[in-house]
């Protein structure tokens, strides 16, 4: 990890940030090509109630659209927190490369717990559970307990 995947973890943050600030539960990635060009940037929008409105899943469906199989496998999805399970196979699905992320599954599944949230009814996988050949890199401590006290807002804790 250098300190362009820091820069792009950054902004993941920030697009979480932004997602919190509309009410929205604090997730939010980026897609980028293997020049290192921001292609597609998204926060989750999930608080209308169609919980597949993941930033992870738009990623997918827009490189599956927009970019050739080649060009989706060495591309890079930076994202605040590990995809879950659904995010994870759209991700497998359309071939995408490297995740890199801030925060991890596992992180946040403790985090819920101590803020009293009910378990999800989906379960939380790390990302190489559920997708295999895909170099993953994550957690940055840093980041990820900037991610926490994201959730802890939502939370109202």
């Amino acid at each position: 990890m250098d300190e362009t995947d820091l820069k792009h973890l950054r902004r993941c943050v920030d697009l979480a940030k932004a997602a919190l600030d509309v009410g929205d539960e604090p997730f939010g990635s980026v897609l980028v090509s293997s020049a290192g060009e921001v292609l597609f940037e998204d926060h989750n929008h999930v608080a209308g109630g169609d919980h597949t409105q993941h930033p992870e899943f738009a990623i997918a469906r827009w490189a599956a659209n927009n970019m050739a199989p080649d060009e989706r496998a060495a591309a890079t999805v930076y994202t605040s927190g590990e995809h879950c399970p659904m995010c994870a196979a759209a991700h497998g699905w359309v071939g995408l490369g490297r995740i890199v992320y801030a925060s991890s599954s596992e992180q946040l599944t403790t985090w819920l717990g101590e803020l009293g949230v009910a378990p999800s009814r989906v379960r939380a996988l790390p990302f190489e559970s559920v997708v295999e050949g895909v170099a993953v890199e994550g957690p940055v401590p840093a980041l990820a307990e900037e991610v926490r006290k994201l959730h802890r807002a939502f939370h109202g804790k």
